[in-house]
């Protein structure tokens, strides 16, 4: 009989011939593939099924079938660095039941994708090798295609000239991506990409011509928030600012950003994201300035309003 070690070896061996990425190459991301095939030692890989599964109950099938205990605040990593990793290969797909879900809805769940199934099915037989080969060809189709269905349900900022833009790894530099594909996609649809910092290269993208045809110059002096979106709509300047460890806008900043871009023609919108509602959220709460907005990457849905009766907009509008 196949041992509790060995099943999770196998799902390892799995992951590594797909070609996942060294970073999700750990027994985390293997136990998650087996519960989404509801796989436990006792069954074959021919036994492999695709429940509809949320984090939770991946968690339970570790701990009730494989003997691995994660701890109830982990579940973020569990689907932000492995599940999501395996939505990103085509292994998975999200809320096949319900592709418009809010991302923050306690019914998001993940299932195995058909034909990775049938593949996975086939581990260990005579069949693999050239079902592997003949997967991996039609794989990028696939994942094309599912990807491109999950972007219909927002509307992306947009980039002068479609330019690409790569931001340095790190906790900072996802929580300022996450602004940008996340919370600009949500409350910001269809604006336009000013400004983006990163850790590196402060200045890590800036359409200095949008932001001049807007009444502001800034100079390479200037201390400018980690994000700025033009929303050409309603004519609003989104300044946000990600906080991973320093730099709310508090009461300081927000004159800081204000002085700064005081000659904008745009209404200004102040913005400062946690990456969750944990300890620096509760750290740096008290001192966030009033009339601005806090959002959260972990509930990116919803907007924490301090002051007014303006959801999100500039406060010194009619």
């Amino acid at each position: 009989m196949t041992t509790k070690k060995q099943r999770i070896a196998e799902a390892l061996t799995i992951l590594k011939a797909v070609g996942m990425p060294s970073e999700q190459l750990n027994d985390r991301t293997a136990i998650c593939l087996l519960a989404l095939l509801d796989l436990p030692p006792k069954r074959s890989w021919t036994e492999a099924k695709n429940p509809m599964l949320g984090i939770r109950a991946i968690l339970d099938f570790a701990r009730e079938k494989l003997a691995r205990n994660y701890a109830e605040n982990t579940r973020e990593s569990v689907r932000k660095y492995s599940v999501k990793q395996l939505v990103s290969a085509g292994l998975l797909l999200h809320n096949p039941d319900m592709p418009e879900r809010a991302v923050n809805s306690s019914d998001n769940c993940y299932q195995v994708e058909g034909h990775a199934l049938a593949l996975l099915r086939q581990f260990g037989s005579k069949t693999w090798d050239g079902s592997l080969e003949t997967y991996l060809a039609a794989r990028g189709t696939l994942a094309a295609q599912y990807a491109r269905a999950r972007d219909l349900h927002r509307v992306p900022i947009k980039v002068k000239g479609r330019q690409k833009i790569t931001i340095s790894a790190g906790d900072h530099s996802d929580l300022i991506r996450s602004i940008i594909e996340d919370f600009g996609s949500l409350f910001v649809p269809g604006g336009e990409l000013v400004y983006v910092g990163d850790t590196g290269t402060k200045w890590g993208y800036f359409d200095q011509e949008l932001l001049a045809s807007l009444g502001v110059e800034v100079g390479h002096h200037g201390k400018m928030p980690d994000v700025v979106i033009y929303y050409r709509e309603k004519n609003w300047l989104i300044l946000a600012e990600a906080v991973t460890s320093s730099g709310p806008v508090d009461g300081g900043r927000h004159t800081e950003l204000a002085e700064l871009f005081k000659d904008s023609k745009a209404g200004l919108v102040y913005v400062t994201a946690f990456p969750d509602r944990g300890e620096i959220f509760r750290k740096f709460l008290a001192v966030v300035a009033w009339e601005t907005d806090v959002w959260c990457a972990s509930d990116p849905t919803h907007l924490v309003h301090f002051n007014g009766i303006r959801f999100l907009g500039p406060h010194n509008a009619p």
